[in-house]
């Protein structure tokens, strides 16, 4: 493995709230952007992304989730725990979602660990920027990404 940590987000920035990891992405990179991370914007996502994530340690994947959560909340998790909860407690909001990661994580055999902050959304209709919460709690979500991220390091010592 070439590099050791990469940040993946996934959305779609025209549905409103699903655009919501792409959002956090471009701000980790604006204000908290660190050496030796990779940072990618894989939109709605692509069977790339499962090719891409090989080539790391440990993948972070910033995503817009169904849960049942008050909007806002946010959920970090392995992907591996996903397996018990893939009966749409963890629904991401796009096609390609994280089950589908899941399953081709599982069935390909890859050795990237694989976390997920999955934000609790309120309105993925179609329009741009998000909702009025999501808007409000902007801030806390990426400072508490962004402590989840410094705390992988720590522990791996990338």
């Amino acid at each position: 493995m070439s590099n050791k940590l990469a940040i993946v987000s996934l959305g779609n920035t025209l549905r409103r709230d699903d655009g919501i990891g792409i959002t956090v992405l471009r701000s980790l990179l604006k204000f908290y952007k660190q050496e030796g991370i990779d940072y990618l914007d894989f939109g709605s996502a692509s069977f790339d992304l499962i090719n891409r994530m090989r080539n790391y340690d440990i993948v972070l994947l910033i995503d817009g989730i169904k849960a049942g959560l008050p909007a806002g909340e946010v959920k970090i998790f392995e992907l591996a725990e996903i397996e018990y909860n893939s009966n749409a407690s963890f629904a991401s909001t796009h096609e390609f979602d994280l089950k589908n990661i899941f399953e081709l994580v599982k069935n390909l055999g890859l050795k990237t660990k694989i976390y997920v902050a999955g934000i609790q959304v309120e309105d993925t209709s179609y329009g741009e920027g998000l909702s009025e919460v999501l808007k409000k709690k902007k801030k806390d979500i990426i400072k508490e990404i962004n402590a989840f991220i410094n705390e992988v390091l720590s522990i791996n010592s990338v």
